[in-house]
Order: C-alpha cells, then structure tokens, then sequence
C-alpha cells in the first residue's frame, strides 16, 4: 500500500527487554515526576480572596464614557456598530433637546444603545472605531449567568457612573485607563 504523505514511520516491533516487560522503571519515572511537582509553586488562584493581575492590553467589559462634566460623549455616529464584525451592537440616535446641554455634549445622542455579549467577541474595533472616545474596553470580564436575556446589556448598564456625583465609583470604573489624547 503507497502512503499518501510522506511522513509515514515506519514502527519498531522489537521484543520488550525484561525491564522493559515489568514497566518499573516507567512506574517510578512517573512517580517522580508527579512528586517533583508537589514542591512547585501552585498555579492556581483562589479567586475570591486573590485576584492575578490583567495585562495592559486586556479587553473586557464594555462600557459607554462621559466627560469631566458628566455629558454623554457618544453622538450615535454608529461607526462602532459598523466596526462590530459580530454586528453585536446597535443603536437609535435622537436629536438633543433645548435644556439637554448638560446631558449630551453634542446635538446628536443615543436614545438606545445594547451590546449583546453573547455574540461579542472582544476585538476592540469598536473601541478604535470611534472618532469621540465614548466606548472602551474595561478591566471587567464577563459574568456568568444562566439566562441569555441577561447577556444584553443596555445604555444604563454600559454608561459609566457620573464624575461630579458619584467620583469614586467614577475612577474605579475607569480602573488604570489612560486617556486618549483628541487631535
């Protein structure tokens, strides 16, 4: 019969030694293996009590910015929808009201804005996509649950707590994100 590649190897049927035959040397190679292990630095974390440290470019949770003021930067331009390759965000834009300029920094808002995490693959073009700094990536990963409905979340959930009421709240979600530097 012709191989179809040419790796083929061609296997040894030798007879087996006499120790080779009573598997004691393989035995306790194996055991000390498994013991050199007991005196190795564990690699596992207990998680509640510790938590290992993420690196720099780690992408979780998504959420929606404000300014030092506590106006809503996105203007619903959906550029970061069309960046989405698992089109797993959408939106509505609506136009700002008069007595609004403190809400909105531009004329143009999202009314609705959700990102279903089910189908988010946490590329970060969204992130890059958009032209005013209003979606980042944070050092939140994604929780567990055991409903899909849970896994969409809304502009309320994805909008970052206010600076000027809630300050502490606002720099923890910030974690050690610098800020982007608007040319």
């Amino acid at each position: 019969m012709q191989a179809l590649t040419n790796r083929v190897k061609q296997v040894s049927r030798k007879p087996l030694s006499f120790w080779e035959r009573i598997y004691l040397p393989a035995i306790l190679k194996g055991m000390f293996i498994t013991f050199s292990h007991i005196f190795k630095k564990r690699p596992t974390i207990n998680y509640p009590e510790k938590t290992r440290p993420f690196s720099p470019v780690f992408r979780g949770l998504h959420i929606l910015n404000r300014d030092e003021e506590g106006r809503e930067n996105c203007t619903a331009c959906g550029l970061c929808a069309v960046a989405c390759p698992a089109e797993a965000i959408t939106m509505e834009a609506a136009e700002r009201k008069a007595g609004e300029e403190n809400l909105y920094r531009e004329e143009k808002y999202a009314a609705k804005y959700e990102i279903n995490m089910l189908r988010c693959i946490f590329c970060g073009l969204c992130e890059e996509a958009c032209p005013k700094d209003a979606i980042y990536l944070s050092e939140t990963f994604a929780p567990a649950d055991y409903q899909r409905k849970q896994f969409i979340y809304n502009k309320n959930e994805l909008l970052i707590p206010h600076p000027i009421n809630e300050p502490e709240a606002f720099k923890k979600a910030q974690g050690g994100r610098v800020k982007r530097e608007t040319v």
